[in-house]
């Protein structure tokens, strides 16, 4: 299983952009959070920025769209040059054709989950999707702290996915950490998106190597791995 450490720009310094990217070289995507202060309170880049960062980097971009009407917006940012989409289920009008059309024009489709909303309603929809996203933190700012009441919905989601044989990444974001990574990695996720835990040390690529590393041996041990 392979894991996954992206990046959170949201964690970066706005204003060095370009070198803050250039800073975690050796990611495997690059996490690009896009709010727009009605579906979370809070107000970051668009489609611009978005297009300006995949002409400024190689890692590919993974998009985060806490946004009302994905409906409409989301196969735009597969044109600005996302590599992956990822949508909320509490937003999307037509969540399986969203993630159909987003595929159609060469993304990866995701769909992400607030913590209060249940992996279980959506068991259907799994298999037009490449990846689940399960936030860990309420979904608008970067920097809080980890809810361990995820786990258990980390854990029904991974069986979930192995339910019915999908080759589905499951991925987490809010409060992934050297502290948190390893028990988030045991629950079942393959993907990390890391925001303060890269852009808050000292040196970025050592750190997303580090939380690679973390994950990986955490993964090599879990159950939900060994029976994959």
């Amino acid at each position: 299983m392979a894991v996954q450490i992206n990046p959170s720009i949201l964690s970066a310094d706005f204003a060095r952009l370009a070198d803050e990217v250039k800073a975690v070289e050796g990611a495997d995507w690059l996490h690009v959070d896009v709010m727009d202060n009605h579906f979370v309170p809070n107000l970051t880049l668009g489609m611009p920025i978005v297009e300006s960062l995949s002409r400024a980097t190689a890692i590919p971009l993974d998009l985060h769209l806490m946004i009302e009407d994905p409906d409409r917006w989301a196969p735009q940012y597969v044109e600005a040059g996302a590599g992956s989409v990822t949508f909320h289920a509490e937003a999307a009008a037509a969540p399986v054709r969203l993630a159909r059309e987003i595929r159609a024009k060469g993304a990866r489709a995701a769909m992400a989950l607030k913590p209060a909303t249940p992996i279980e309603q959506y068991e259907d929809l799994l298999p037009e999707l490449d990846m689940v996203l399960i936030m860990t933190v309420e979904p608008g700012f970067g920097g809080q702290s980890f809810l361990d009441i995820m786990l258990p919905k980390i854990r029904r989601t991974r069986e979930l996915i192995a339910k019915h044989g999908l080759d589905l990444w499951l991925q987490v974001d809010g409060g992934v950490s050297a502290s948190t990574i390893e028990r988030i990695a045991e629950a079942g996720a393959d993907v990390f998106v890391a925001g303060s835990a890269v852009y808050g040390a000292v040196d970025p690529a050592s750190a997303v190597r580090t939380l690679r590393e973390q994950a990986g041996a955490a993964i090599a041990a879990a159950p939900w791995a060994c029976d994959h």
